[in-house]
């Protein structure tokens, strides 16, 4: 049948690309007019072709009747077109679908693009494009430089790409921050200066940088990956505030330069000032401990993101990704789910002159989440307005060496609320003592925070205790795992003592329902993960009789099974309650509102599960992520409205 021309080039990229989030947004590509780039045609009946920018053929990308089709082609056309209008690339010097070969033998797959030196014979970049959908390929495309001699590898999904740099006759030994341009050498492109403001905000998952920094040197090069990545973050946001604010040029300095060693040295250098600037995360004496090759080629990879002002969520999973498993195992302190934490948040509802604390802060999930509500409903959205704000009144503790730096670096992109955030034990202040820089700082600033009471002596002994607290909400998910058998904690709490004598034990997850009631000021709320057991066992009845004699309960949600999945399949609930005021008595009844999670957002296994539409395609959200199927924003609004009903006053 005659040629069809097809107008709705976005309808049918849409159907070619069902599966994945490149309909909603392909981000290597950016500002492209797809309509006047890629010229669809219908050649047969529900059978539909793009037009090949170099040979000018049609080649198939989507059958409508059998609903399959070829995404990868729409990603080589786009590259054909990228490497020609903007790194200036002659067609003439490109081929598709060249055969590779080995020898004298010829490899089975072609490549889909080569772009040749200028002599149009030896090739010098040669590209692997993927459906979305696929992994890196980065083994392959070692075998094609290899085999072809030519000196770059670029491998992209269209969500993201991956540069591979051989200096022929050399194996693999580095990498490129970008492609060079047709007039640009090697040399050039590591020695161009680069600036803030070429960096856009990384949209490309940080997590999967991470990986594959991983799968190019970071799992074989001898070092705690979670720390020299940590390391890197660190230096690089203090290199991109620096380049912002404090350099006229805004020139940025971590990057990729010719010289591994210089590289090293530069790098180290802002990695060392990091640590003056923001105190407590390192030691002074620390280095850098990847080699300098290493090193060359894992900044390479990071150095395109730009970490301030990105979707928090993307900094997020990599840093819940890179938490070593016997950290995040360790004591039962997992991630929270981050849909779990916007229910929490948005039940509490923190306002703008409340002080908010999570005493077992982990990543700092909670304390973030409080942040963006406020942000959101009493700051006129103002990034600005939330930086100060969370300058004062968001505060966190945390245990853990590894989760407290990864709090710090989050609050640091988010917004500056890193000031209160403590590395301590919340459950033992007489670990806060001593005179150490740090916990003289940590000291003097929770003082601030302290409950205040008529009796002097009173006082005076909290001063010394840190017991008693005034923060308007507390959100946070305590480590459930392990008992307490240490008689001088135990001796603190009311839990540790039964008719005036000290017992041999008491499960953390006990003494944290006590600890938490006490940093809340009177009239104060509170949202806490517990163990479904705490709320239903029998032999937990006094927990509850000492919940309902120091606060109002306002609700409980029941969690679904696979909600903190892979690492545990413990049932919890979120309990919310709200401390009784100073001279109000327990009611003998009221109403709770109660609600039991369905849809948990994951499977069996612990991966996400997202929602689809009647087609079955992903439902993406107004920045084209795909939406988690679960029903938690629901029972949030349901308890929103008996919030209202029964007049509660927050």
């Amino acid at each position: 049948m005659p040629t069809k021309k097809i107008n709705q080039t976005q309808e049918i990229i849409g159907k070619v690309f069902h599966d994945s989030e490149l309909a909603f947004g392909l981000k290597e590509f950016e500002g492209v007019d797809l309509e006047k780039v890629l010229e669809i045609t219908e050649e047969e009946k529900n059978r539909f072709y793009v037009k090949d920018l170099k040979s000018g053929k049609e080649k198939f990308v989507w059958d409508n009747v059998k609903h399959t089709g070829k995404p990868e082609e729409i990603v080589r056309q786009l590259w054909l077109y990228k490497l020609n209008s903007v790194y200036k690339y002659p067609l003439e010097r490109m081929d598709t679908e060249k055969s590779i070969h080995f020898g004298r033998e010829i490899h089975a797959k072609a490549a889909d693009i080569v772009v040749y030196k200028k002599d149009k014979i030896t090739p010098f970049i040669i590209v692997e494009v993927k459906s979305p959908t696929e992994k890196k390929g980065i083994d392959q495309l070692k075998t094609y430089l290899n085999a072809e001699g030519a000196e770059i590898g670029f491998w992209s999904n269209g969500m993201s790409h991956v540069i591979l740099y051989r200096p022929y006759p050399k194996e693999f030994d580095d990498t490129l921050p970008d492609l060079p341009s047709a007039d640009q050498t090697i040399d050039d492109l590591l020695e161009a200066k680069k600036t803030y403001y070429e960096y856009t905000t990384t949209k490309e998952s940080l997590k999967d940088i991470i990986e594959t920094m991983e799968e190019l040197v970071l799992a074989n090069a001898g070092v705690d990956v979670f720390t020299e990545v940590f390391k890197l973050i660190y230096a690089k946001l203090y290199d991109e505030q620096e380049a912002k604010i404090n350099r006229a040029d805004h020139e940025v300095y971590f990057r990729k330069y010719r010289d591994p060693a210089k590289t090293y040295a530069v790098i180290n250098e802002l990695f060392k000032k990091a640590i003056e600037k923001w105190p407590g995360t390192f030691y002074k004496q620390e280095n850098i401990n990847l080699s300098q090759e290493h090193l060359s080629v894992v900044v390479g990879e990071l150095e395109r993101a730009r970490l301030f002002g990105s979707d928090l969520s993307i900094i997020d999973e990599a840093f819940e990704y890179l938490i070593p498993e016997v950290a995040k195992g360790k004591k039962g302190q997992y991630f929270t789910p981050r849909h779990v934490i916007a229910m929490a948040v948005k039940m509490l509802n923190p306002r703008r002159d409340e002080y908010v604390i999570d005493p077992a802060a982990g990543s700092g999930g909670f304390l973030i989440s409080a942040m963006y509500w406020v942000r959101d409903n009493y700051l006129n959205s103002s990034d600005e307005a939330m930086k100060e704000y969370a300058k004062e009144y968001i505060w966190g503790i945390d245990f853990a060496e590894e989760i407290s730096k990864t709090s710090r670096a989050l609050m640091l992109i988010a917004g500056d609320g890193r000031s209160h955030m403590f590395k301590l034990n919340s459950l033992d202040p007489r670990e806060w003592q001593g005179e150490d820089g740090q916990l003289l700082d940590a000291r003097a600033k929770l003082k601030t925070r302290l409950a205040e009471f008529d009796n002097p002596a009173d006082n005076s002994e909290n001063q010394k205790t840190f017991r008693y607290f005034n923060f308007d909400v507390l959100l946070t998910n305590p480590p459930f795992a392990g008992e307490i058998k240490d008689q001088g904690i135990l001796r603190q709490y009311f839990f540790g003592k039964k008719k005036g004598k000290l017992v041999n034990k008491v499960e953390r997850h006990i003494l944290f329902i006590e600890r938490t009631l006490d940093m809340l000021r009177p009239g104060g709320r509170m949202a806490a993960v517990l163990p479904q057991g705490v709320l239903n066992n029998t032999n937990m009845e006094y927990v509850r009789e000492y919940l309902l004699d120091k606060a109002q309960i306002l609700a409980v949600v029941g969690l679904h099974g696979n909600t903190f999945k892979p690492h545990t399949g413990t049932k919890t609930s979120v309990l919310f309650l709200k401390k009784w005021e100073k001279d109000e008595k327990p009611l003998p009844d009221y109403p709770i509102f109660m609600a039991v999670s369905k849809k948990a957002g994951k499977d069996n296994s612990g991966d996400y599960v997202y929602r689809k539409d009647r087609n079955g395609n992903y439902v993406h959200d107004a920045k084209g992520r795909k939406v988690l199927d679960h029903d938690l924003d629901e029972i949030a609004d349901e308890f929103v409205k008996f919030a209202k009903e029964q007049k509660l006053d927050f």
